[in-house]
């Protein structure tokens, strides 16, 4: 084969700057509040740059679920470590934390000076409000799949009624349900395809 008709090679594909993950992760941070923040960090990193497809996005949240801390930071950390190792993790850390920092900071000075006006708690509940929205809306969109079987359906139902019904401590909720869906998902031995054992290797 002549080399000259051979596709040219394609180079790699260059570093993502630590900037760009320091001020992306800065904008969702300052933009996004509560559980909504997952809607942003999809919306960021899996559609606007494209840096994890929704599998990837989805281990991502999961491993940040397990691990102590807010998912938020979690997978700040995880994303910058992925795109650009330690360096890129603290400045996905720093981006995701600074906003909130100040941002707290100034909201407890004046919740302080407001504590008792009613105005105020009316703004914080239209917050909760709007954060569960977009929870819910983020949780339909990448949570499809996993609502396709009567399985996930009925180990959500499970969860929202101990937590709903009996509001026990999420360590009890964990104790109850994870052994549940262990034993649900526990690996089995495939079958060959009609169902039947293999013939002995001897067997003429």
């Amino acid at each position: 084969m002549d080399p000259s008709l051979s596709p040219p090679a394609t180079e790699p594909a260059p570093p993502v700057p630590l900037r760009e993950i320091f001020f992306t992760f800065l904008l969702i941070g300052a933009t996004s509040f509560g559980g909504g923040v997952v809607a942003y960090l999809r919306n960021a990193l899996v559609l606007s740059k494209r840096w994890l497809d929704e599998d990837e996005f989805l281990t991502v949240l999961e491993i940040a679920q397990a691990l102590p801390g807010l998912n938020a930071t979690n997978m700040s950390v995880i994303v910058g470590d992925r795109l650009r190792g330690p360096l890129g993790a603290a400045a996905g850390l720093l981006g995701m934390t600074l906003p909130g920092g100040l941002l707290v900071l100034g909201l407890a000075v004046l919740y302080a000076q407001n504590h008792g006006n009613p105005d105020m708690h009316k703004v914080l509940a239209g917050i909760g409000a709007a954060s569960v929205g977009l929870l819910l809306a983020v949780t339909v969109q990448i949570g499809h799949k996993q609502l396709e079987h009567l399985r996930e359906i009925g180990l959500i139902v499970l969860t929202i009624a101990l937590v709903s019904g009996f509001h026990p401590s999420l360590v009890i909720v964990l104790l109850i349900v994870l052994p549940l869906a262990l034993f649900i998902y526990r690996p089995r031995l495939a079958l060959p395809d009609d169902g039947k054992s293999p013939p002995p290797e001897d067997a003429p």
